[in-house]
Order: C-alpha cells, then sequence, then structure tokens
C-alpha cells in the first residue's frame, strides 16, 4: 500500500479533525507572515492548503500579493481564492514561500514530497529569501528517515533500473500508486515517484547528493539548509523558531 500523507493508518475520524485543526492553525500563522506587495511561493500539501485559503481571505481584504504554486494542485485552488499568479520566469526572486513537511529535524533539515510537488516545491525554495515550513508537531523528529519514507521523482523510461540503484543506498524503494488504483502515480512534470523507506538518514546532504548523481532521478524530497522559519502545531499552542 503506498503511504499516504493526508490520513496516517489507524487514524480515527476524531483523530482526523484534531490534526486538521492544527494545520489550520499552523497555516493561517504562517499566512499571516506575508506583507504586503510580496510575492509568494504557495506550497502544497494538506497543511499548506489551509495557509492558501487564509491568503486568500487576506487578499479580500485588501492585501496586495502575487502567488507562485508549486502544483497544478495549489494553482487552482488559489485562482478559485481570488489570488493573483505570477510566474519565476515574471519574478525569479521569491520573498516568502509557505510549505508544509513530512518530516522536519533539530536542524530545520527536511523530507517532502508525499504531496508529489518535491520538484516544484524545491525550485521555488531555492529561489525563496524566506522558506516557512508550517507542520503540526506529529512532523518533528529526531533523526529523518525514521517516519516518512523519502520521495524521489524519476523520469519513466527505465525507472526500475533507477529503483534497483536506489536500493544499493540502503533503503527499499516502492513505485508510488494512484490513490484510485489505477497504475503509478504521476507527478505535475510527468514523472514517477519512488518512496524510499530508510532505517533513519545520518547525513542528510550526502545522501541527497548521492542519489541526485543516479541517472534518470529527477530530484529527491530531502531539503537541505533550505528552511528558514518553521512553525508548529499542537494543543499547546503555536510555536515559531527560525535558523540560527
Amino acid at each position: 500500500m503506498p503511504y499516504r500523507a493526508d490520513c496516517p493508518a489507524g487514524m480515527g475520524l476524531a483523530e482526523q479533525s484534531a490534526q486538521d485543526r492544527l494545520k489550520r492553525m499552523v497555516g493561517h500563522a504562517g499566512a499571516d507572515l506575508v506583507a504586503d506587495g510580496n510575492v509568494v511561493g504557495l506550497g502544497t500539501g494538506s497543511t499548506a492548503k489551509f495557509a492558501i485559503e487564509r491568503l486568500g481571505e487576506r487578499v479580500r481584504e485588501g492585501l496586495h500579493m502575487l502567488g507562485i504554486p508549486t502544483s497544478i494542485e495549489s494553482e487552482e485552488l488559489a485562482r478559485r481564492l481570488g489570488i493573483p499568479l505570477t510566474t519565476l520566469e515574471e519574478n525569479p526572486d521569491i520573498d516568502i514561500t509557505i510549505d508544509g513537511a513530512d518530516e522536519v529535524d533539530p536542524h530545520f533539515d527536511l523530507i517532502k514530497g508525499l504531496g508529489g510537488a518535491l520538484l516544484r516545491e524545491k525550485i521555488v525554495a531555492h529561489a525563496t529569501r524566506r522558506e516557512v515550513i508550517v507542520v503540526d508537531s506529529s512532523k518533528l523528529v529526531d533523526r529523518l528517515g525514521t517516519k516518512a519514507p523519502l520521495p524521489v521523482e524519476v523520469v519513466r523510461y527505465g525507472h526500475p533500473a533507477v529503483a534497483r540503484k536506489l536500493a544499493t543506498l540502503g533503503c527499499r524503494p516502492a513505485l508510488r500508486q494512484r490513490k484510485d488504483g489505477a497504475g503509478p502515480f504521476v507527478t505535475d512534470n510527468g514523472n514517477h515517484i519512488y518512496d524510499c523507506r530508510f532505517p533513519g538518514i545520518d547525513d542528510a546532504r550526502a545522501l541527497e547528493s548521492r542519489i541526485d548523481s543516479i541517472p534518470g532521478v529527477v530530484e529527491c524530497g530531502l531539503f537541505v539548509g533550505l528552511a528558514h522559519v518553521v512553525i508548529t502545531a499542537s494543543e499547546k499552542g503555536v510555536d515559531m523558531r527560525m535558523r540560527g
């Protein structure tokens, strides 16, 4: 069964509702950091969705901003909410990006990509002056790779050969499937994703380099040194930390 970030196995409706409340809290907190006139990267995923919804409210209240979506899904949501959009070609320097993550370690290094948008998210993150990560406290880990698999986006041509190379790095790669069961998942960029289970990741930067060197790999979901602010929500409230 493919890993699903939106509905973890064994989670009941009450737990989902409580988690959604935390995601809304932290998503809104991230969106409220956006200043008038900002170019804003719009992340992808269940927590980023709440940030985009809050930005839609702020636009209706008079906020002037331009959004750069990291996925077709986020673009469609932003358009429905009346958020003005632009592109990296038109605005190559992004003031702030609000995005989620699947794991966050104490060094602010991340695993991202369970929402399927890791390539565009990483391009946008590298163009951003202030990358703000919004997560509920369940995404905080002492060591990357201990809860979530590491998504790796690969070209469709010869992808089983790429998976065999990935396995030599000490993981169990699983080809991500569509939620409707109609075959392999295809990204907005027309690629496949392998969700790679590692027994924990000790050196994220070194692993990222080794994965990216495999022919056929487009990008991996390790985001090293890119997050500037991490906002978390728990039953105790919202906490904001900045990278030193």
